[in-house]
């Protein structure tokens, strides 16, 4: 599996983020302009919270509060658990499944660089499945038995 620097090669390297005093509506609709399901919550630079489009219907629609006026911080996940670009992806891809995360901040020091979600894990084990079969395919026609 390939590490984190080298899924985010493959991603535009915008981050999106809403500060914590922001209304959760700003949060919906950076969320839906950039087709992305999390923003990053940054106050001066600093990682304070991650919010998901789930946190947003659990915690604000059925509950019946007004987006317009709840503020990020009522209904992020704060302290998100965040991994390094050195990290592999098969690391993200068990911290996810384990803890039900989709999406997990990735921090070089402690700036933020991007965002890995389960969507470039899963792209990432496609791809290498590809590579493997390509081998496999190689090696039948051209070295093996009868070949």
């Amino acid at each position: 599996m390939d590490t984190v620097k080298d899924a985010l090669a493959k991603k535009p390297g915008v981050l999106i983020q809403v500060r914590s005093s922001d209304m959760v509506v700003e949060a919906l609709r950076l969320m839906r302009d950039n087709k992305v399901r999390s923003v990053l919550v940054m106050d001066d630079e600093n990682l304070v919270g991650i919010v998901t489009q789930g946190d947003c219907a659990i915690k604000v629609l059925l509950p019946g509060l007004d987006a317009k006026q709840t503020p990020v911080s009522q209904v992020m996940t704060a302290n998100p658990v965040t991994v390094t670009p050195e990290d592999q992806l098969e690391t993200c891809m068990g911290l996810m499944a384990k803890r039900g995360f989709r999406h997990l901040p990735v921090l070089e020091g402690s700036k933020v660089v991007g965002v890995i979600s389960i969507g470039d894990v899963v792209k990432d084990v496609i791809r290498n499945l590809e590579l493997n079969v390509r081998d496999l395919m190689g090696f039948v026609m051209k070295d093996g038995p009868g070949g």
